[in-house]
């Protein structure tokens, strides 16, 4: 296929992606492992693994950068920056709208009558992910104990990175006790600047303030919540309850939950701060996943690094159970969830080539018309 007829496909599934994904970044991962892995074989299970493994050791929405890799392994660098900016675009595009009705009204449209179905329908395609990407990672009797022990750590409220790198650790220590003989090699992690602006928030300021937080962020969006507090509402730039909100919009809008810097830029800044934030936001993950993927090969190719990425790896599924599991405590709250719930997964296991743009779909309508009983 040619590299012009590449990039088309990659355009089209990813902004098709951006704009039925909603669920956070597990369903999102979930939903590119369907249409990636499964249905268009443009990476097999276990390299999907590895990259998702290595996604969760740097910072930046994690999702995001899984559309960058796909789109890098698909079409190399130019597949990195289509599949990248078609998956953020349709959340952009749909959280400037709300941005805008937000600064002209006061208020946000109430939509949730129309997501009501949307979760129980993600979180069986999160379950079906779950299920696929486990039998890969799950290889022996010591990545089960480690995944097994993340996923329990993970429901106690252990932070989702400090499980990750715990995880990895022990496989690490694993390796080596089973190989004393070998030399363990120093892995430093990259250091940040930090910096702090006075004053009003011109564009340059909202576009270097967000690169900041792009730059360093890991972790849900209840982290970024805690960034963005501390470092627009405690300097006045930004009101909690307009924070909130922000946050808001996010969470009910489809693709990256970081389009919530859309939404903040404009009620600072109108248009371009909107542009500058979104783009400070997003512009680090393009630069980490540059670097990061063609080093994955050589990272699996490493006998050390492998049984490193192998535990990472499990540990990346079992952060998937777990925020499974925590959603599912969320959101199965009534007759009408666990039916749409156990439609959907009936669904993608009996039907397992079925899009899960339907899935998607199928559940925002029922949800809908069973909230009309």
């Amino acid at each position: 296929m040619a590299k012009e007829q590449r990039l088309k496909e990659i355009a089209s599934l990813f902004f098709k992606l951006g704009s039925i994904s909603f669920g956070g970044p597990a369903a999102h991962i979930a939903m590119m492992e369907d249409e990636v892995v499964k249905k268009r074989g443009w990476m097999t299970h276990q390299h999907f693994l590895d990259v998702m493994g290595a996604t969760n050791i740097i910072p930046g929405p994690n999702s995001t950068e899984m559309t960058m890799h796909c789109g890098y392994e698909r079409a190399g660098w130019k597949g990195l920056l289509v599949a990248g900016l078609c998956f953020i675009l349709p959340a952009v595009f749909i959280t400037g709208i709300f941005a805008w009705l937000y600064q002209k009204y006061g208020q946000l449209p109430e939509v949730e009558p129309f997501i009501y179905g949307i979760k129980p329908a993600v979180i069986a395609i999160i379950v079906m992910a779950a299920y696929r990407l486990g039998k890969k990672a799950f290889k022996t009797t010591e990545l089960w104990i480690l995944g097994v022990a993340t996923l329990v750590a993970c429901l106690l409220g252990v932070n989702e990175i400090l499980a990750l790198f715990g995880c990895g650790a022990m496989g690490l220590i694993l390796y080596f006790l089973k190989r004393p003989g070998e030399t363990l090699y120093s892995i430093f992690p990259l250091l940040f600047w930090q910096g702090a602006y006075i004053g009003k928030m011109e564009t340059w300021h909202i576009f270097l303030t967000f690169l900041k937080i792009g730059a360093i962020l890991y972790g849900s969006g209840y982290v970024l919540f805690a960034f963005l507090d501390a470092e627009l509402v405690t300097h006045g730039w930004l009101t909690r309850q307009a924070l909130i909100d922000a946050v808001a919009v996010g969470q009910f809008t489809p693709g990256p939950v970081l389009s919530t810097a859309t939404f903040i830029g404009w009620q600072m800044n109108g248009l371009w701060g909107a542009l500058a934030a979104t783009l400070g936001i997003f512009l680090p993950s393009f630069i980490f996943v540059a670097i990061l993927n063609p080093l994955i090969p050589k990272m699996r190719a490493s006998k050390i690094m492998g049984a490193f990425l192998d535990a990472v790896n499990v540990a990346a599924v079992a952060v998937i159970m777990a925020v499974c599991i925590v959603m599912g405590r969320e959101t199965l709250t009534d007759w009408r969830t666990v039916i749409i719930a156990l439609a959907s997964l009936v669904l993608v296991f009996v039907f397992k080539k079925l899009n899960s743009a339907f899935i998607v779909l199928g559940g925002a309508a029922l949800g809908y018309a069973l909230t009309l009983l």
